[in-house]
Order: C-alpha cells, then sequence, then structure tokens
C-alpha cells in the first residue's frame, strides 16, 4: 500500500506533535507538560520566538493562562493555544517589518 507524499503543511503539523512528545514525555503523564517540560520546551524550541520569556514567574504566567481545566499540566490542545498565539504574533509581525521596508523603500527614491 502507497501512501500519498504529504505535504509541506501536514509535514509541519507531524514536527509539532512530535516536538510535544519530546517533551511530553520526560516526566508526569505522558501526553501533557508539566511547568518544568514547558519552560523546556519553551526554551529549547521557542527561544527566537519567545526571547522575552526568562523568568520563572513569566513561565507560570503562561502556564496559568494555557491551563485551562486548571490540572496543572497542558494537554496538547492546551499547548495548541501557545503555537498559534505565537504563530499569530509572528506572522503579524513579519508583516510590519515588511511594511517598514517597503515604506523605507518607497522614500529613498
Amino acid at each position: 500500500q502507497t501512501q500519498e507524499a504529504l505535504s509541506e503543511l501536514e509535514r509541519s503539523m507531524d514536527v509539532i506533535i512530535d516536538v510535544f512528545h519530546q517533551y511530553s514525555r520526560r516526566e508526569g503523564h505522558r501526553d501533557t507538560l508539566t511547568k518544568r517540560e514547558l519552560k523546556l520546551l519553551i526554551e529549547k524550541q521557542l527561544a527566537n520566538y519567545l526571547k522575552h520569556v526568562k523568568s520563572q514567574a513569566t513561565i507560570d504566567e503562561i502556564m496559568k493562562d494555557l491551563d485551562i481545566n486548571r490540572d496543572a499540566q497542558l494537554s496538547f490542545s492546551e499547548v495548541m493555544l501557545l503555537i498559534t498565539r505565537v504563530t499569530i504574533a509572528t506572522h503579524e509581525h513579519l508583516h510590519e517589518v515588511e511594511d517598514q521596508q517597503q515604506h523605507q523603500h518607497k522614500h529613498q527614491h
């Protein structure tokens, strides 16, 4: 049985799932993130996009914000809220940079 090659977006989705599991399986429940696992994931996987997240207080705040059911761990869908927010913010930032560059370019003529 041959399987069609995954699209670029489908491969990206698989990577998100794989990365989540790299961190969720370290301690506690195998399919949720503890606060320590979340901190590691942010430090290692979102270091460029979440540069400002350095303090434990900020990690605590992110955890509290994402932990919808208040069970002190994050499910995949709860972590996806963070990934979605970061992706949206990055998309908006890229457009801001693009707009600034176009604006500067117009004034150079």
